[in-house]
C-alpha cells in the first residue's frame, strides 16, 4: 500500500484496506497511524465496557473500539474512541461506523504517546462534534478519571480524581477505578 500524499476525504480514507493491525484516524484529512493498545490498556476497556453495560439504562449499549465520524464534511474527522455509548436501536443498526449525534458519551483511556491528543485535541473535537460526555481514564498510579460535561458548546470539567468514580449525568454510574485495571478486578 502507498501512503497517501494529501489530505484524504470521508470516501478516501473509507477505502482504505482493512488492517487491524493498527489503529487509523483522520484528523482533517491528515491519516493518523497509531500501534494497537497493549494489554493493559484492553483490559480496562473490556472492563469499563462490561460496567458501563451492567448500569445504562436498557436503550443505551457502550461498545468499544468503533469508528466515530466527527466531522463529515471537509476535511474530515474521524476518531475511534476506546469506547462509545450510543442508542441501543443505533447499534442494533449494525452501521460500519457511528457519527458523533449518535453518542451520550465518548471515553478515552490515556497511552503512551497519547496524552496530548486525549486531553486537548479530543476533548475540543468532541466539544465542538456535540457529544454530552467526554470521559479521560488516565492509568497511571493512581488511576484517575476526568469527568467532561459539554456545556455552552464547551465541556466543563465535574471529576478529576482518584478512587470511586460516581456520577448523574449523563446516567446513574459508579465504578472503582482501580479495579478496572487489576487482575481480577474484583468486578462481577
Amino acid at each position: 500500500m502507498s501512503w497517501p500524499d494529501h489530505l484524504l476525504s470521508l470516501e478516501e480514507f473509507e477505502r482504505l484496506p482493512e488492517d487491524d493491525s493498527r489503529r487509523y484516524e483522520l484528523q482533517e484529512g491528515v491519516l493518523q497511524v497509531t500501534p494497537k493498545a497493549a494489554g493493559i490498556h484492553q483490559r480496562v476497556v473490556k472492563r469499563l465496557t462490561s460496567v458501563l453495560d451492567r448500569q445504562l439504562p436498557l436503550e443505551w449499549e457502550a461498545i468499544p473500539d468503533v469508528e466515530v465520524v466527527i466531522v463529515s464534511s471537509w476535511p474530515p474527522v474521524v476518531r475511534v474512541p476506546d469506547v462509545v455509548v450510543a442508542t441501543a436501536a443505533r447499534i442494533d443498526e449494525n452501521p460500519n461506523r457511528l457519527y458523533a449525534q449518535d453518542l451520550l458519551l465518548a471515553v478515552e483511556v490515556i497511552s503512551p504517546g497519547s496524552s496530548q491528543t486525549d486531553r486537548v485535541v479530543k476533548r475540543h473535537e468532541y466539544a465542538k462534534a456535540g457529544i454530552p460526555g467526554y470521559w479521560v481514564l488516565d492509568l497511571d498510579e493512581p488511576v484517575t478519571i476526568a469527568e467532561n460535561r459539554l456545556h455552552d458548546g464547551g465541556y466543563k470539567s465535574h471529576f478529576t480524581e482518584g478512587g470511586v468514580f460516581r456520577t448523574g449525568e449523563p446516567f446513574e454510574f459508579e465504578v472503582e477505578l482501580e479495579s478496572l485495571v487489576r487482575r481480577g478486578g474484583g468486578i462481577e
